[in-house]
């Protein structure tokens, strides 16, 4: 069973990038399993607080990160960019020691109104991760463009072509895990 983290950096229920989310969750394969983590009782980062210790969220945070075989992102763009609560996720979660990035794979994913899809906070993410060492996954990207049209009013992902690249998305991820994690 690979175990994918996904990390939504929307904090409203409904918003377009948890109903992603919970889209990738129904397309998984039989042997993927996608937990969710909750960023939305981080608080915001503060060295000082740090050199006390991680407080809780933050340390379940990085537990999650460490038992996951892979990490799925899933980000709307917000001012061109990374929102705050998750930039500011990956920030506690990437202070040492043991900073859990490392060598982690991830797949980026975001869903956005506009004709974008978050392609921005994507690159933006994907420079992050440079940094932290990560495995970011190229190919397929997954950009849910104009993301009003392509959900339904129940909150299920309606459009094929979103649901189709989602599948190619996944079984990439589940392949990258074996190539730069084999044996995990």
């Amino acid at each position: 069973m690979l175990r994918i983290l996904g990390i939504c950096g929307s904090l409203r229920k409904g918003s377009y990038n948890a109903l992603l989310l919970g889209a990738y969750a129904d397309w998984a394969p039989p042997d993927v399993t996608i937990e969710t983590a909750r960023i939305d009782e981080i608080p915001s980062y503060n060295e000082d607080v740090r050199q006390v210790g991680f407080p809780a969220p933050v340390g379940r945070l990085r537990e999650q990160i460490q038992r996951a075989d892979a990490l799925l992102i899933v980000t709307p763009e917000y001012n061109y960019s990374i929102p705050g609560v998750l930039k500011n996720a990956i920030d506690w979660a990437s202070r040492p020691p043991d900073q859990p990035f490392n060598e982690k794979p991830i797949a980026l994913t975001g869903a956005s109104p506009s004709m974008l899809g978050s392609a921005r906070a994507q690159y933006d993410l994907r420079r992050c991760f440079v940094y932290l060492n990560a495995f970011v996954l190229n190919q397929p990207e997954v950009m849910v463009a104009q993301a009003h049209e392509r959900f339904g009013k129940e909150g299920k992902l309606t459009h094929q072509g979103s649901q189709r690249l989602i599948v190619e998305q996944l079984q990439a991820l589940v392949a990258f895990v074996a190539r730069v994690r084999p044996g995990r």
